[in-house]
């Protein structure tokens, strides 16, 4: 719970315009991904951007266009018609994709869904 003059919130709960640090919105953000479904299209997205991003400089730099765009199709597609909540990109870009690749590796480590467990039972408390 952090404090801030006269009132106090609860980072596990607290809603994207409370966020005034990473700490604050990696709560929000694991919430944003609780489907598995969501949490694979993200991976996907990320993984074949970084894999384009690296063909950039091996084939032709105009692939660094695509970087953005194949990773922001694939978690986009996942927000709007999985999830069905806007996608925390729109509020905090530099946050988003610091936590996007957090959850990848994450998730490649086995301990993702606990993060999910974590957050959800916080949130509801």
């Amino acid at each position: 719970m952090k404090c801030h003059e006269d009132s106090c919130e609860n980072p596990a709960t607290s809603n994207s315009t409370n966020i005034r640090s990473f700490e604050d919105f990696w709560p929000y953000y694991v919430r944003q991904h609780s489907k598995p479904r969501t949490r694979t299209l993200h991976a996907t997205g990320s993984i074949l951007a970084v894999i384009l991003f690296g063909a950039a400089f091996a084939v032709s730099l105009w692939l660094l266009v695509a970087v953005p765009v194949v990773g922001y199709a694939f978690a986009w597609y996942a927000h709007f018609f999985v999830e069905r909540n806007k996608p925390a990109t729109f509020g905090h870009p530099f946050y988003s994709l610091v936590a996007d690749y957090r959850m990848l590796f994450l998730m490649m480590a086995g301990r993702m869904d606990d993060e999910v467990a974590k957050y959800a039972t916080a949130a509801t408390l």
